[in-house]
């Protein structure tokens, strides 16, 4: 495969844009089992040097950052001012707005990524660890937006807080294994993200059968048919899900909100239970089922309330 269009296939981080980022850090410290963090604000335009397609814009925002044993989690809640994260809020609602990646060249790698398509929405720079960063258009191609960052110094990390004793992820882990996105062309927005990454195209899987995988959506048995793929990336697996014409929370998503990111993923211990802690706690199964190979299964919860986003769990079985 080419070299990647990023520089780079490590995707190393998720961004939420929230409406409120002191209940989002409530909720994200309580899920991955961290106290509650502490936001920070944006410099003014001075030290920020924002500029919003294409105009400079005095945009500021309190911002989040919790490290995981995989991805950092980014929390935003931008102000009233034109910018990225204000249009999505407003568009879009609270959820995902991007994923990033960490680059050497800024000034090189946005000259790639413009001759393949992908203009620059957004730069800016920050001072946490001296550096900036630009969004890139990649919403068309691959259903978010994809972030790049350039650092003078390596990003100051401050020593993991002792935790409050009885202090535990929600779901017994703290690692997100998967981000998942919905398209209407898997061919091609497998072909957007593998060059961008740099990666072979994974093997197409479909649905398996029915005896099998014994999927019920809402209450009810269907086939749940999709065409799917998963990209391994260092850090995070990408998967890609095209869904077919039987009812599923895929099918759903597409429906009622378009293409773009549907879960992210984490593995746990016991599903069955935690499941029914989080049903108990009233965040309700939307669809369960076992891998089209037959050797785990799944859950998919509806965290959207609190977390903006489907939260998967996943149970590989001890054989396997």
């Amino acid at each position: 495969m080419d070299k990647a269009l990023l520089g780079t296939s490590e995707i190393n981080q998720i961004c939420f844009v929230v409406r409120d980022i002191e209940k989002a850090a409530e909720s994200f410290g309580k899920l991955l089992g961290v106290p509650k963090p502490d936001w920070f604000l944006t410099g003014d335009s001075s030290i920020s040097q924002i500029v919003f397609n294409g105009q400079p814009t005095g945009a500021r925002n309190k911002l989040i950052f919790i490290n995981t044993p995989s991805v950092q989690i980014e929390l935003i809640e931008p102000d009233q001012e034109p910018s990225t994260m204000r249009e999505f809020l407003d568009t879009q609602g609270e959820g995902i707005h991007h994923v990033a990646v960490d680059v050497d060249d800024m000034k090189k790698q946005l000259a790639v990524l413009a001759e393949h398509g992908y203009p620059v929405v957004q730069t800016g720079e920050f001072t946490s660890s001296k550096g900036r960063y630009a969004y890139v258009d990649s919403v068309p191609a691959c259903k978010t937006m994809i972030e790049l960052l350039e650092r003078d110094e390596p990003q100051a990390i401050p020593p993991a807080a002792k935790k409050p004793e009885g202090l535990a992820p929600l779901l017994g882990s703290d690692t997100v294994s998967q981000i998942a996105i919905v398209v209407r062309d898997l061919d091609a927005a497998a072909e957007a993200y593998c060059s961008l990454l740099g990666v072979e195209k994974p093997t197409v899987l479909k649905e398996g059968a029915p005896q099998v995988t014994q999927v019920v959506y809402r209450g009810e048995p269907t086939e749940g048919k999709c065409r799917f793929m998963f990209i391994k990336t260092p850090l995070i697996e990408i998967e890609l899900i095209e869904p077919g014409d039987s009812p599923s929370t895929w099918k759903e998503h597409l429906d009622t909100k378009g293409e773009g990111v549907h879960h992210i993923a984490f593995h746990v211990q016991n599903l069955d239970e935690t499941v029914a802690k989080l049903e108990a706690m009233g965040y309700p199964l939307i669809q369960k089922g076992y891998f089209f190979t037959g050797n785990g299964k799944y859950a998919y919860m509806d965290t959207l309330s609190e977390y903006h986003v489907i939260i998967e769990l996943l149970e590989k079985f001890a054989n396997n």
